[in-house]
């Protein structure tokens, strides 16, 4: 029998996936989410209830027994006044129940089961059992969770204060008395709450083709643009689906940029986790998955690259299910999307699932409070000044908004999109390019538009004082002391003074140079920041003794004439990897190397003579090996090493030569000792230097 996606119904028939979802509920047939399929005939029986006079159903009146037949209990009451009894001014459902009422008894009121109540309250925070009579904090998310009226009766029966009269009413009782609701609750029913645009979050392994996917969606060649291309920064871009738009984060692959993707994470609504079909399941991206964990974050799997031949999407879902990721079409609650990012197929279905789970997520924002935000990524550009790309959470940025953060504020003097156009506002889940600031804010903080310059520049002097009291209390060192703590230290050092292009990329290296000290040899990062190699910093790293790292930046002429002058070694790099495999290799060449002992040869003392000018020479039978003239050697007795030293001499009959292999005679005089017997061992060996190297 043929079969349909209840997504797929929903937009045959019209209707949003909720609506289609509590129709199902309504006409008891179970299904687990918007991906379930269900028969043609159950599809063609949805299709005539839609179609049915929605005022059928048979209202529960004043007196009538409670759904368990229980007397006592709850009861619905429905006033008529020429309007639908079961509808309140608003169009909510409206229900009257006694104060002794408990929470299975409002679900059964409700059609609802008593299971799915307490689930529900157990999700916004509220431990309460079933047969537990309901405060008013639980009444209020009950009455916002399901759109109803719940009026409470007093044993007298008429009905008291305890009246929230609608969802959206509810709201402020839900703000201010029911800490237990979730912020999505409460900012999906805000008044001005209008719908907005998910932000997602492209993750995955390196070059397992995200970036190529963005390209596509946005038909333009940004993987053209980076370096190997891997991406290096975060990127914000939005796009046009069918009418609808939808944000896209690009967060690198690479590890090393952990710090980027969870800065990524925490902003976004949904995640996309870029998965080859021809290479699986790797550290990254699990890291990725981890990261979507920790933040809450739904996660779509695209399951790229299913155009080659070594593809094996079953492959993929099937470690993807080890860890818990479940795909829908296996039972599980996950959505997975088989794509060929390169050549665009499956892409419309992962852009109609994102739509269809933002659409059940209800996600809102209001446009009108005062404009939050995220700083998603920061630089100093030479003609610009500092630039930040922020997203913005709620509220209106505009041109000529005062905006402050932890480290900077600024008076926004122009605002770009992503691409490039300059633009006057930014409502909700809008990335924008922010000019104007004093200086680079850091990534991942928060903005918040202020009422005065004085207001923002206040705030960040006060956390600048804080930060700085805080430093000084942790260290009082000066550079010189700082010198003399490196010069005593035994351990070798290797000195870096690191600069790179964006905060982002900085701290990604900072963290990558540190993973890289060990025990026995370790990187210290005198100087760290954004922008151009100076001539400062080539002061600096010439008084300290240290290189100089840049990513994407380049030096000054000033800074690269006196490099020449002063021998300091400036490296640029514009790929991670090669900056790890180098200073792997300085890290090694630092290493103090490996003094191992090899035996080259043994042989037995059979007799003693004594030669004038000379003293004593022992002759000796080579049993394995060679023996070789100015070898070091030691004499063992019994197994005990009587003595350690070198040969003086070295005689095959009566004349000299430099080595004597195995199974012949020769005569042996050894410097400074003569004590030896017949009947000793004669040990060669040899000093080996062997390079150390590192396991990072």
């Amino acid at each position: 029998m043929n079969k349909i996606r209840v997504y797929e119904l929903a937009k045959l028939l019209g209707k949003t996936n909720p609506e289609l979802l509590e129709r199902l509920k309504t006409l008891k047939i179970e299904v687990k989410n918007h991906m379930s399929s269900i028969d043609m005939d159950v599809a063609q029986m949805i299709e005539d209830s839609f179609k049915k006079d929605n005022g059928d159903k048979k209202p529960i009146s004043k007196g009538d027994t409670a759904p368990d037949g229980q007397p006592g209990m709850a009861s619905a009451s429905l006033e008529s006044d020429g309007r639908d009894e079961n509808k309140s001014d608003d169009g909510a459902s409206k229900i009257v129940i006694d104060r002794s009422a408990t929470v299975g008894d409002i679900a059964k009121l409700l059609d609802r089961e008593p299971s799915e109540m307490v689930k529900l309250l157990i999700k916004e925070g509220f431990m309460i059992p079933a047969n537990a009579v309901p405060s008013d904090d639980i009444l209020t998310i009950i009455s916002v969770a399901f759109g109803c009226e719940i009026t409470v009766k007093d044993s007298a029966g008429s009905e008291g204060c305890d009246d929230v009269s609608s969802p959206d009413e509810a709201l402020q009782t839900t703000e201010t008395d029911a800490p237990g609701v979730s912020k999505r609750t409460r900012a999906a029913n805000a008044p001005d709450a209008r719908q907005r645009s998910p932000i997602v979050t492209v993750m995955g392994h390196v070059d397992h083709g995200k970036t190529t996917l963005l390209d596509f969606i946005r038909h333009t060649r940004v993987t053209e643009g980076e370096a190997g291309g891997i991406t290096q920064h975060i990127g914000a871009y939005k796009v046009d689906y069918n009418g609808n738009e939808i944000v896209f984060l690009d967060t690198p692959g690479h590890e090393a940029f952990t710090a980027m993707r969870a800065r990524g994470a925490g902003v976004t609504d949904i995640a996309i986790l870029v998965v080859a079909a021809d290479d699986g399941v790797m550290p990254q991206t699990l890291e990725a998955m981890n990261h979507a964990k920790a933040a809450g974050v739904p996660i779509i799997v695209a399951v790229n690259k299913i155009d080659k031949p070594s593809a094996k999407p079953d492959r993929v879902r099937q470690q993807l299910s080890d860890y818990g990721l479940v795909p829908e079409e296996w039972g599980g609650d996950t959505i997975m999307v088989d794509i060929a990012a390169k050549v665009g197929t499956g892409i419309d279905a992962l852009l109609e699932m994102i739509l269809i789970m933002s659409e059940m997520a209800e996600l809102k924002a209001s446009p009108t409070v005062s404009a939050e935000g995220v700083v998603v990524e920061a630089n100093l550009d030479k003609g610009k000044g500092p630039v930040a790309t922020v997203i913005v959470q709620q509220g209106t940025i505009k041109k000529g908004s005062i905006i402050a953060t932890k480290t900077a504020w600024g008076k926004v003097r122009a605002m770009l999109d992503d691409n490039g156009r300059a633009v006057d506002s930014a409502g909700p889940s809008t990335p924008v390019e922010i000019l104007g600031l004093e200086n680079v804010p850091m990534p991942g903080e928060t903005f918040r538009v202020m009422s005065s310059e004085k207001e923002a520049r206040d705030l960040v002097n006060a956390d600048s004082r804080r930060d700085q009291d805080q430093s000084k209390s942790r260290s009082r060192l000066t550079l010189e002391e700082l010198f003399q703590t490196i010069s005593s230290d035994d351990i070798p050092q290797l000195n870096v003074v690191l600069k790179c292009d964006v905060q982002g990329s900085l701290e990604a290296f900072h963290s990558t140079l540190m993973k890289m000290s060990t025990d026995e040899v370790r990187i210290n990062i005198i100087h760290e920041a954004v922008g151009r190699i100076s001539e400062s910093d080539v002061t600096l790293a010439s008084v300290s003794n240290a290189i100089i790292i840049g990513f994407n930046v380049r030096p000054d002429a000033n800074a690269k004439k006196l490099s020449d002058a002063e021998n300091i070694q400036i490296r640029l790099y514009r790929v991670i990897y090669d900056m790890q495999e180098d200073i792997k290799a300085a890290l090694e060449g630092m290493l103090a190397p490996t003094l191992r002992e090899n035996t080259v040869g043994q042989a037995e003392i059979r007799a003693s003579f004594k030669v004038p000018r000379i003293g004593r020479i022992a002759g000796c039978f080579v049993r394995d090996g060679v023996i070789r003239r100015g070898a070091k050697v030691r004499v063992l007795r019994d197994g005990v090493v009587v003595w350690d030293g070198s040969l003086s001499g070295l005689r095959h009959f009566k004349e000299d030569v430099r080595e004597i292999a195995s199974g012949n005679e020769c005569g042996l005089s050894f410097s400074g000792f003569q004590d030896f017997r017949e009947g000793d061992q004669i040990e060669a060996y040899e000093i080996l230097s062997e390079k150390k190297t590192l396991d990072i």
